[in-house]
C-alpha cells in the first residue's frame, strides 16, 4: 500500500511538474525570433500531369520501391536489426541524399517532380492502413490489466521526453524555424516528436530475440501500448491547435473527446454485437467492405474535426473487438495491401529528406544533440521510472532502451509537423536521422545489457501493483 501511494504521489507531482515547466517554456519562447522565411522552403514542390500520363511512372517507382525495400530489409535482418529499418534506409537511399546525389538523371526518371504528388497519395493511404492495423493490436482490455505502475511508467517515458524536446526548442527555434512558426507550436511538435514510441518495431524486437512472453516484454509492450495510445491522443491535440483558428483549439479538442466518447460508448458496442453475429460465417466480402468503409468515414471524421486521418483510423482499430476469427482474417488481408503501399511512404519521406541540408560542424552538432536529449529522454524517463516502481537496474535500463525505439511512429509525426510547415526541411533530416539511430541502437544495446544471466523480473513491478 505505501509503495502505490508512492509511486501515485510521484506521478502527480511528474504531471505537475512538467505542465509548470511547459508554462515557463512557453513565456520565454514567446520572447524569441526566428528569421523570416526566405521561400518555399516546406513540401515537395511539383509539376501537373493527368493520371493516365503519370500511371506508368508510378507503377514503375512502386516497382523500384518495392525492390529496394526488400533488399535492404533482407541486409538488416542478417545484421540482426527489424527490416523496417532497411527498407527506411532504402527510401532515404532513393531520395536526394544519395541517389539524387550520384545519379540524378536516374532519380528523375523514377521519380519526376509529377509523380511525388501520386506517390504521396498511395503513401497516406498506406499509413491509415497501417495505424488501422496497430489499433487492431491494441486491446483496450489488455491496457486495462496494467497496473498503475507500468502506466506511470509509459506515462513517464512521455512526460519526461516531451519536456525535453520542449526545453530544446527554446535552443533550436531561433536557428531552425521560422518567424512565421508560433513559438508554442514548434515546441509542442518538437515535444512529441522526442515522446513517440513505435510499438511494432519494439514488438518485432521483442519476438526476435524470443523474450515477448517473459515478464520483462510483458511490462514493454504494456507500456509501449499505454504510450502509442497517449502519444497519439497527444498528437492530435497538437494539431488541433496548430490547425486551428485562434481562439478555435477549444472547440477541436471538445470535438475530439467528443468522438472517442461516441466511438467508445456508441460504436464499439455496436461492432461486439456485430461481430458476434458473424462469427461463425467469417470475414465475407461484405464484411471487409463494411470495414473499409469505417475506416474511410473515421479517417474523413477526424480530419474534418481537424486532428488527422491517421487517428481515425487507429481509433477505429482500438475500438473493433480483438478476438475471434472474423478480426484476424482482417488483418491478414490487410497485411499485403499494406506491405505493397506502406514502402511507398517510406520512399515519400526519403524523397522529402535531404540530409546535404545536414552541412557544417554546427549543423552536425546540432543533429548530435538532437539524438542525446531524445535518448536521455525516453531512456531516462522510462529507466528512472521503473527503478522507482521497484525494478533492478539492469531491467529498467532494458526497459528504457526499447522504449527509445522509434522507427516508423516518428517518421509519421514528422511528416505531419512537416505537412504542416512546423518543422523546416532541414529540422526534418536531422529528426528522421535522430529516429533512426534511436531505432538501430535499441537491439545491439538490448543485448549488451541482457548478456550473461537471462532472468525474468520476480519483483518490482509485480510487488508495486499489488
Amino acid at each position: 500500500m505505501a509503495t502505490r501511494v508512492r509511486t501515485i504521489s510521484l506521478y502527480g507531482l511528474m504531471l505537475l511538474g512538467a505542465v509548470g515547466l511547459f508554462l515557463w517554456i512557453r513565456e520565454r519562447g514567446g520572447r524569441l525570433f526566428a528569421p523570416a522565411s526566405s521561400g518555399p522552403l516546406f513540401g515537395s514542390g511539383g509539376g501537373e500531369a493527368h493520371a493516365a500520363d503519370a500511371l506508368p511512372h508510378v507503377l514503375l517507382a512502386l516497382a523500384v520501391i518495392l525492390v529496394a525495400s526488400w533488399l535492404t530489409g533482407a541486409l538488416f535482418r542478417r545484421l540482426g536489426q527489424p527490416p523496417v529499418i532497411g527498407e527506411v534506409v532504402a527510401g532515404i537511399l532513393l531520395g536526394p541524399s544519395l541517389l539524387g546525389r550520384v545519379a540524378p538523371e536516374v532519380m528523375a526518371q523514377i521519380f519526376p517532380t509529377f509523380v511525388v504528388p501520386f506517390l504521396g497519395i498511395l503513401a497516406q493511404v498506406g499509413v491509415i492502413l497501417f495505424m488501422f492495423m496497430v489499433g487492431l493490436h491494441l486491446d483496450p482490455a489488455e491496457l486495462r490489466k496494467g497496473t498503475h505502475a507500468t502506466v506511470a511508467i509509459s506515462h513517464a517515458s512521455i512526460v519526461v521526453p516531451f519536456s525535453f524536446g520542449a526545453l530544446l526548442a527554446l535552443w533550436l527555434y531561433p536557428l531552425l524555424s521560422t518567424s512565421d512558426v508560433p513559438f508554442t507550436a514548434f515546441a509542442l511538435f518538437l515535444g512529441v516528436s522526442m515522446s513517440v514510441t513505435a510499438f511494432p518495431v519494439l514488438a518485432r524486437i521483442l519476438t526476435d530475440r524470443g523474450i515477448e512472453k517473459t515478464r520483462l516484454g510483458v511490462i514493454a509492450l504494456t507500456c509501449a501500448a499505454v504510450d502509442d495510445v497517449t502519444a497519439w491522443c497527444l498528437l492530435a491535440f497538437v494539431v488541433s491547435i496548430v490547425n486551428a483558428e485562434p481562439g478555435a483549439a477549444l472547440v477541436t479538442a471538445s470535438l475530439t473527446v467528443g468522438y472517442i466518447l461516441v466511438m467508445f460508448a456508441v460504436v464499439r458496442p455496436v461492432l461486439v454485437r456485430l461481430v458476434r453475429s458473424r462469427e461463425s460465417e467469417g470475414l465475407t466480402q461484405g464484411a471487409m467492405s463494411l470495414a473499409l468503409l469505417l475506416l474511410l468515414v473515421s479517417s474523413l471524421t477526424t480530419e474534418a474535426i481537424g486532428i488527422h486521418a491517421l487517428f481515425g483510423a487507429f481509433l477505429l482499430g482500438a475500438v473493433v473487438p480483438h478476438d475471434g476469427r472474423i478480426v484476424a482474417e482482417l488483418t491478414e488481408r490487410l497485411k499485403g495491401l499494406v506491405a505493397l503501399l506502406l514502402p511507398a511512404f517510406f520512399a515519400f519521406t526519403g524523397l522529402r529528406t535531404q540530409i546535404g541540408l545536414v552541412s557544417g560542424v554546427r549543423a552536425w552538432l546540432l543533429c548530435g544533440a538532437i539524438i542525446l536529449v531524445a535518448s536521455l529522454g525516453k531512456f531516462g524517463g522510462s529507466a528512472v521510472a521503473a527503478r522507482l516502481t521497484g525494478l533492478n537496474w539492469r531491467d529498467s535500463a532494458s526497459l528504457g532502451i526499447l522504449m527509445n525505439t522509434r522507427g516508423l511512429m516518428e517518421l509519421i509525426v514528422l511528416n505531419i509537423g512537416l505537412d504542416l510547415r512546423v518543422l523546416s526541411p532541414t529540422l526534418f533530416a536531422m529528426l528522421v536521422l535522430m529516429a533512426l539511430v534511436t531505432t538501430v541502437a535499441t537491439t545491439p544495446i538490448l543485448q549488451l545489457l541482457q548478456r550473461g544471466s537471462v532472468e525474468e523480473i520476480d519483483s518490482g513491478i509485480a510487488l508495486a501493483g499489488k
